[in-house]
């Protein structure tokens, strides 16, 4: 099954360097910085990035797994990390990761 199909568990654990990585190659564009698995997305004006923030906020919200955001005109970085598991990455990291891919890949029309 691939990540975007999957949803987040509740207290999800931690994953070890070894997940990590293969997990990493699942979701291009993303990267672990500071511990924090981040992207960010760039957009052709205010309208489509301020589009974007809101459908990632609902499924955000479904997923019950909130990034940490930070948004401009034309851009918004996402950074996931797990609270449950001590600040870690979990798997709910690399689903909402493929899920913000896969709506950008929609809303792009790649």
């Amino acid at each position: 099954m691939s990540l975007p199909t999957l949803s987040c568990r509740a207290n999800a654990a931690a994953l070890d360097a070894g997940a990590i990585a293969a997990l990493l190659a699942q979701v291009p564009g993303w990267a672990v910085i500071d511990g924090k698995l981040e992207r960010s997305f760039t957009f052709k004006n205010y309208y489509d990035t301020m589009a974007f923030v809101n459908a990632l906020a609902w499924i955000s919200h479904h997923q019950d797994h909130h990034p940490e955001l930070t948004v401009t005109y034309k851009e918004c970085a996402v950074r996931y990390n797990t609270h449950s598991a001590g600040g870690a990455l979990s798997d709910n990291d690399f689903i909402c990761a493929a899920k913000a891919n896969a709506l950008f890949d929609q809303r792009s029309g790649a």
